[in-house]
């Protein structure tokens, strides 16, 4: 049995666009088959607001895309939204605190360089 990743945003967009970016170690996970890799609903939210205030260049149907690369959608929860609200303070980003939610509350490694992320009780694979 695998690992059970959830990519966060710039990991995804740098898995779809220009892997380099991404570390080896991260990149690998994300290539090996054995592995779950799941992407957000957070993720597309996050991403269509980014592109309509022109900072992010991203394809549209993204989640064709996220399907076509044999990512598993995560719908966002009832549950998840609690758990971000039940959060400490330390990261003020909302998407960034549902994906932390997510992770913590599905038993998910976060795919991630943002080092703010690691302040909460959650598995990060550096991406």
């Amino acid at each position: 049995m695998g690992s059970r990743l959830l990519l966060d945003t710039h990991a995804l967009v740098w898995w779809l666009s220009d892997v380099t970016q991404l570390r080896k170690g991260a990149a690998a996970a994300i290539a090996n088959l054995r592995n779950d890799v799941f992407v957000s609903a957070v993720t597309g939210w996050e991403i269509t607001v980014k592109r309509r205030r022109g900072v992010m260049n991203v394809p549209e149907h993204l989640a064709v895309l996220v399907e076509e690369e044999g990512f598993t959608h995560l719908p966002l929860t009832f549950e998840h939204a609690e758990h971000a609200g039940d959060l400490p303070m330390h990261h003020r980003d909302p998407f960034d605190r549902f994906l932390i939610a997510q992770a913590r509350t599905e038993g998910l490694t976060l795919v991630t360089r943002d080092h703010w992320i690691r302040r909460y009780q959650v598995d990060v694979l550096e991406a």
